[in-house]
């Protein structure tokens, strides 16, 4: 299992590529149980890194676009 650190450094595209190859390598078969069960954590894990990045970038977006938001608002007031 990788440590929090490791997940942490991926950048959305890396982990969004791997659990594309986690859920072909399922989706293929031909896995021992173990293999399966080790493939479906990892990808849980990088559905969590992607989760993290998406709900970054959506507050990043919500933050920016109520701020020109604001800045319209207080523009029309004058």
């Amino acid at each position: 299992m990788t440590s929090k650190v490791a997940e942490e450094a991926l950048g959305y595209e890396q982990a969004r590529d791997e659990l594309i190859e986690v859920v072909r390598r399922l989706e293929a078969g031909g896995t021992t149980l173990e293999e399966s069960l080790a493939l479906w954590e990892r990808g849980e894990e990088l559905a969590k890194v992607c989760r993290r990045w998406l709900d970054g970038a959506r507050a990043r977006l919500d933050a920016a676009l109520a701020e020109e938001e604001e800045a319209g608002t207080d523009g029309a007031a004058e």
